[in-house]
C-alpha cells in the first residue's frame, strides 16, 4: 500500500485508521488522485474518500459511477462539470461549494481555470478505488476541448 497509515484501537478486524495524502494513483477517468479511505487501504466496506488536485485546465474523461452515489466538497479553485444522458447540463463550482451525483450519472468534471488548480474531497458509496467507474468516451464529442475559463 502507498499511503501513510496509523491504526488506532486494539482488534485486528475493525479499528479505526488515520491516512495521510502523501502518494497518488492514476484513476481511469483521467485524473491522479491521492490515496485515501477505501476497501484497498483501509478495508472500507461502504464508502471510499480521496483528495483530488485538478490541475489548471485540465479535464477527465467522460464516466459514469455503476450503482455508486458521488458527493464533492471543493476546497480551492474553480470547477465544472458537464453531466446527463448527453452531458448536456453544465455547472459550475467553488469554494465550498457541495456536488452531489447519483449512481449512474454520466459526467465530466474539468478545472474551469487555466491558471489555478482545483482541490476538492470526493466520497463515494464504493469502498473500492476504480470499480465502479464505467468510461464512456462516446459522450466526448457533447463537451467542448478546452475548459470555459472562469479565470
Amino acid at each position: 500500500m502507498s499511503a501513510t497509515l496509523e491504526t488506532t484501537g486494539k482488534t485486528a478486524t475493525a479499528t479505526c485508521a488515520i491516512l495521510r495524502a502523501e502518494s497518488t494513483y492514476q484513476g481511469k477517468q483521467g485524473f491522479s488522485y491521492f490515496h485515501g479511505i477505501s476497501a484497498e487501504s483501509v478495508g472500507a466496506r461502504g464508502l471510499c474518500m480521496h483528495l483530488l488536485t485538478i490541475p489548471p485546465g485540465g479535464r477527465a474523461k467522460a464516466h459514469l459511477h455503476e450503482s455508486h452515489e458521488t458527493a464533492i466538497y471543493v476546497l480551492s479553485g474553480q470547477g465544472q462539470m458537464w453531466y446527463g444522458e448527453h452531458l448536456e447540463e453544465h455547472v459550475t463550482c467553488g469554494p465550498g461549494d457541495l456536488i452531489y451525483i447519483p449512481a449512474g450519472v454520466p459526467h465530466l468534471p474539468a478545472n474551469a481555470s487555466h491558471t489555478e488548480p482545483c482541490l476538492a474531497v470526493l466520497a463515494r458509496t464504493d469502498p473500492n478505488d476504480q470499480e465502479s467507474v464505467v468510461l464512456r468516451p462516446d459522450l466526448e464529442v457533447f463537451v467542448p476541448e478546452g475548459p470555459e475559463s472562469v479565470a
